[in-house]
């Protein structure tokens, strides 16, 4: 189900308690009162913590709540894609409690009216928390900054080109500088256009078998290196979206060893996919940006996410109308849905593949995203908020598109066999989602 429930107390009993924060990873119980966390201890008894509501979570993980750092709710202007409630669902589904929506909205998310549209939406639709990013530039033209100061000043937490990049690097070294003074981060979609050159797929063999025109790595290269020094010069913070090259694991690493503020994330189907799987040339739920790149890359960013040099799992959840992708690869729109596959992915692909622990999957999922924020979340502590996820680790089953929460149908995962499984999603103390 899922639900604005009403806050209450519940207390959470034998879950595997995973909190990255403090390095917790032990069975216990967690005694939730109201929106926070109210204590945590082994075998709290029911009559010292008297709960409206029990819930057993006997061979469960219990994390804090995941954040995305990178969806598409496509509200307003484009709601037959997705909206805020629909968008609030889905993220609830894969145990999602705190989310930041990108600005390619329709009109773009440019200016503060826009920001507290969103917001009020969210709230008023009580299920998660949903922070609206705004565009670095007027209508996502690249010709003129948008209201920076308006923006913040309205909520937003963060500035995002997302859907392209700023190519103008003098405009966009202003907008980090803004971004600076207002102690908030760039999201950077790294994409030089004038390479992409009409791509639809990776450039490699797969490409030519199927006679479509390739994107490069360069495509992605290229603006990633110019971001990073532009940030080393300004000092904003800078966090890349969606990375999917083996150079841009490296020269993140190089810049974290020169004291950059850098960041990055990747998703889901750039470290469990590679452009080998694309079997059908015309299958457009393959079609991504970044694509789906080559076997080396993907191996280089699960290595990049075991070293820790990318620190943060983000979904790029991006749907759109089946009759959109029901076309050829080169006219259909980019994108695939994350939400609800992406804690089963991430717990298949890299915890069982022996990539990452049950806890540096909480880590990469919820505390360093709350990180790359500087967000008070991500973290099951009493005093807390009450933001956890309860997760089955042993549950396997097949990934079907029909169940999706998500207006957006279009996955490559439809059919895919997935082991772990979000149950229960508790936001604010609310029990925003259970199976």
């Amino acid at each position: 189900m899922e639900g604005k429930g009403e806050a209450m107390t519940t207390l959470i009993k034998g879950g595997r308690v995973l909190n990255p924060a403090t390095g917790m990873d032990q069975i216990a119980d967690v005694f939730i009162e109201g929106n926070k966390v109210a204590a945590i201890g082994t075998n709290l008894a029911e009559k010292e913590c008297p709960a409206d509501k029990v819930i057993h979570a006997e061979g469960l993980f219990v994390m804090p709540g995941f954040i995305d750092l990178h969806v598409h709710f496509r509200d307003p202007g484009l709601t037959q894609k997705e909206d805020i409630v629909s968008g609030m669902a889905a993220a609830a589904r894969g145990g999602y409690t705190t989310v930041l929506a990108m600005p390619n909205t329709k009109p773009t998310a440019d200016c503060a009216g826009i920001i507290q549209y969103v917001h009020d939406k969210a709230e008023k639709n009580k299920c998660i928390h949903v922070f609206q990013v705004g565009a670095i530039t007027k209508g996502q033209a690249g010709e003129e900054l948008a209201d920076i100061e308006g923006m913040a000043a309205a909520g937003c937490p963060a500035l995002s080109e997302d859907g392209k990049s700023v190519m103008n690097a003098n405009l966009y070294r202003e907008a980090m500088k803004k971004a600076k003074e207002l102690d908030i981060p760039i999201l950077a979609h790294c994409e030089d256009i004038n390479l992409v050159n009409g791509g639809c797929m990776n450039k490699d063999e797969k490409a030519e078998e199927f006679g479509l025109p390739g994107i490069s790595n360069s495509v992605e290269d290229v603006i990633v290196a110019r971001d990073i020094l532009l940030a080393k010069e300004t000092g904003a913070r800078l966090h890349l979206c969606h990375c999917s090259t083996a150079d841009s694991v490296k020269m993140v690493a190089k810049a974290k060893q020169e004291g950059i503020l850098v960041t990055a994330e990747v998703c889901p189907h750039h470290f469990t996919l590679s452009s080998d799987d694309i079997t059908d040339g015309s299958d457009t739920n393959f079609k991504m940006n970044p694509p789906l790149r080559t076997k080396s890359d993907v191996e280089a960013l699960k290595q990049g996410l075991k070293d820790g040099i990318m620190e943060v799992i983000s979904t790029d959840h991006a749907p759109h109308t089946e009759e959109e992708k029901n076309t050829t690869m080169q006219k259909a729109p980019f994108g695939i849905v994350g939400s609800e596959t992406a804690a089963s992915l991430t717990y298949t692909e890299l915890v069982l593949g022996n990539i990452y622990t049950p806890m540096q999957m909480a880590a990469a999922m919820s505390y360093h995203p709350a990180q790359v924020m500087r967000w008070d979340k991500g973290d099951i502590q009493p005093g807390k908020a009450a933001d956890i996820v309860l997760f089955d680790p042993s549950i396997t089953y097949r990934i079907d598109k029909y169940q999706f929460a998500s207006k957006g149908k279009n996955t490559p995962f439809h059919g895919r066999e997935v082991t772990g499984k979000v149950v229960c999603t508790i936001c604010d103390g609310r029990v925003v989602y259970e199976a």
